[in-house]
C-alpha cells in the first residue's frame, strides 16, 4: 500500500520528497505493529510536510526496496532520494530540517517529558514474555509500577501551568499530553508503546491498567481522538497477531 499525506495536501516547490517505510500487517498491505514505525509516521504527520507512505510485506519485500536499502528493515525513509535507517536520528534528523517558521517544531519543552513512561515497554515485555506462574505476579508489580510514575507525572502540574500569584492552587494537571497541549517527540514515542500494552496485555494476560490511573487514561483518551495518532496506528487485531507467538502461556 503506498499513499500520500496528508491526502489532499499539496506539496509546494520547496519542499522536500520524503517517502516513510513502514512495517505492512498480516495481510502485506495495511498497517502493521511496530511502534517505530509509528513514531516516525506521527512526526511527519505532526510536522505538516507533505509525505508518502509505503506498507512493506516482510515475508516478500519486493525487489526495488532491497536495492533501495539493502538488509533494512522498515521503518526507514528516503529523503530527496537519501536513504535514511536508523529511527533515533531519522528523529533528529527531521527535527533539525524540517523547522519554524514553515513546519513545527516537536521538540519537549521539560527534559522529564522525555523519559516519563520509557520503563514501561522493558516492563510489558519481561511480563508478557513470561511463562512460568510464580514469576507472574512479581512482573506484574512490576509493570504497575511505572505505570503508576507515568500516570504521577501526567497528574502532576508542569512548572508551566502553576502561577505563583494565584491563589487557586492547582494540584492535578490539565494538559493533554505529556508536555502541554499539544503532542511532542516524545509522545510520538511512547503513546504507540503504551497503546501496545493496553491492548496487549488485556488480549494475553487479562491485564487492564486500573482505571483509578485517571492521567493516564486521560492521556490515552486524547491521543484516540486526534488523527495524528489514529490515522497512524494499526488495528489491535493486527496488534494481537504480532503478539499471538510473543505472548507466552504460563505453564506450570
Amino acid at each position: 500500500m503506498s499513499l500520500s499525506v496528508p491526502q489532499n495536501g499539496v506539496k509546494g516547490d520547496n519542499e522536500p520528497v520524503i517517502e516513510l517505510f513502514v512495517k505492512a500487517g498480516s495481510d502485506g498491505e495495511s498497517i502493521g505493529n511496530c511502534p517505530f514505525s509509528q513514531r516516525l509516521f506521527m512526526i511527519l504527520w505532526l510536522k505538516g510536510v507533505v509525505f508518502n507512505v509505503t506498507t512493506v510485506d516482510l515475508k516478500r519485500k519486493p525487489a526495488d526496496l532491497q536495492n533501495l536499502a539493502p538488509g533494512t528493515h522498515p521503518p526507514f525513509i528516503t529523503f530527496n532520494g537519501e536513504v535514511k535507517t536508523d529511527v533515533n536520528k531519522i528523529e533528529e534528523f527531521l527535527e533539525d530540517v524540517l523547522s519554524p517558521p514553515k513546519f513545527a517544531k516537536l521538540g519537549a519543552r521539560h527534559p522529564e517529558s522525555n523519559t516519563a513512561g520509557m520503563d514501561i515497554f522493558a516492563k510489558f515485555s519481561a511480563f508478557i514474555k513470561n511463562s512460568k506462574p510464580d514469576a507472574n505476579e512479581a512482573l506484574e508489580r512490576g509493570l504497575l509500577k511505572t505505570l503508576q510514575k507515568l500516570d504521577e507525572y501526567l497528574c502532576s502540574p508542569l512548572p508551566d501551568e502553576i502561577d505563583h500569584n494565584s491563589i487557586d492552587d492547582i494540584k492535578v494537571s490539565r494538559r493533554k499530553f505529556l508536555d502541554g497541549d499539544e503532542m511532542t517527540l516524545a509522545d510520538c514515542n511512547l503513546l504507540p508503546k503504551l497503546h501496545i500494552v493496553k491492548v496487549v496485555a488485556k488480549k494475553y494476560r487479562g491485564f487492564e491498567i486500573p482505571k483509578d490511573m485517571t492521567g493516564i487514561w486521560k492521556y490515552l483518551g486524547s491521543a484516540y481522538i486526534r488523527e495524528e495518532f489514529t490515522n497512524t496506528c494499526p488495528s489491535d487485531k493486527e496488534i494481537e497477531i504480532a503478539y499471538a507467538d510473543v505472548a507466552k502461556r504460563l505453564v506450570k
